[in-house]
């Protein structure tokens, strides 16, 4: 999983989903939540750059001395509500962050062929809701608000106001699938609207 995640991770960062030192990415096994450790150029990432954590965010073994990325508890909440889930995706992509500010609660999507990516969803017909998250540095806020917002995130995904995407499936070809049809849209949405 991890060589398939790096490559993943480069490829978006290639498309400039991961400016700077931003975004960060997780799997779940058997050993545990592997999270992107936090600094690091995701142009250079390696495998050497995941790290073990528990369900409290917190470094495990040989990595307890290694700082992992600030919103890790964001993976670990989102693994605890969706326990199907094993790969998580975090992007900044800049359509969704866009459109963030132009809408509040939610960002609709109605008659995309492209919606289809979304699990579960089977016409290009119906009524696509993401929700939209306010923005904070507590993490404590997001442990409350994706408890309390679980039943609108059916399409597995949300963005944050400002900020960037998350997006999550039952193994990457899903979870890649859920973040780039988001992505997608988000980019017709702001085309449509700006």
């Amino acid at each position: 999983m991890k060589s398939q995640l790096v490559h993943t991770i480069r490829h978006y960062n290639n498309k400039g989903w991961s400016p700077a030192t931003s975004t960060n990415y997780s799997f779940r096994d058997e050993q545990g939540i592997w999270v992107t450790r936090s600094g690091i150029d995701k142009a250079e990432i390696t495998e050497d750059d995941f790290i073990l954590v528990n369900e409290k965010s917190i470094p495990l073994g040989k990595y307890s001395e290694i700082k992992p990325s600030a919103e890790t508890q964001i993976h670990c909440d989102l693994y605890k509500l969706f326990p199907e889930a094993k790969v998580i995706l975090h992007s900044h992509g800049k359509y969704p962050v866009l459109c963030s500010l132009k809408n509040q609660e939610f960002i609709e999507f109605t008659g995309f062929e492209i919606q289809k990516g979304f699990k579960g969803q089977l016409s290009h017909e119906q009524t696509v809701n993401i929700s939209i998250f306010e923005n904070s540095q507590e993490m404590s806020f997001f442990s409350e608000e994706l408890a309390k917002r679980k039943d609108e995130l059916v399409h597995s995904s949300f963005v944050i106001k400002q900020h960037g995407t998350y997006a999550w499936g039952d193994n990457l070809f899903e979870a890649k699938r859920h973040l780039e049809t988001l992505d997608y849209l988000c980019e017709c949405w702001w085309e449509m609207n700006k």
